[in-house]
């Protein structure tokens, strides 16, 4: 892969992450943005009920791991794609138990389910809140 097509790919504000934090802030939910001091850097916090959001990109994270594993098996530059996206999950998974031990909950949106159904997305993270009060 190319520095300039690495330049490209967006760690934060992806168009996903703006859709869902436009819904959010209209549903009147009030947060902050990219917390650097809690582990992985979650997309959209709700400090005072202590909720993470995370907007994971379908590819990046690995939704649909067994097929999407197939086809990259089969395709260019297997051992490093694998390699990656083996290694962003298990980085996913130490940040929710890092998180977990803080005392915060963890909420990981697919960007296909964002795309999907907002409503629905912005629904769950209502009842997560409401579960926290």
């Amino acid at each position: 892969m190319t520095s300039r097509v690495k330049a490209r790919i967006r760690k934060k504000d992806t168009k996903p992450e703006r859709l869902l934090r436009r819904a959010l802030w209209h549903a009147g939910l009030r947060y902050r943005l990219h917390s650097k001091e809690l582990p992985g850097r979650p997309d959209i916090v709700f400090r005072g009920e202590r909720l993470a959001v995370f907007v994971d990109g379908d590819f990046w994270h690995g939704r649909d791991w067994e097929e999407r594993r197939e086809r990259l098996a089969n395709g260019t530059n297997a051992d490093y794609w694998l390699a990656k996206i083996r290694y962003n999950r298990e980085r996913d998974r130490r940040n929710d138990i890092e998180l977990g031990q803080l005392g915060w909950r963890v909420l990981r949106i697919w960007e296909s389910e964002i795309r999907g159904d907002l409503g629905v997305c912005v629904e769950r993270v209502r009842r997560v809140l409401r579960e926290s009060r």
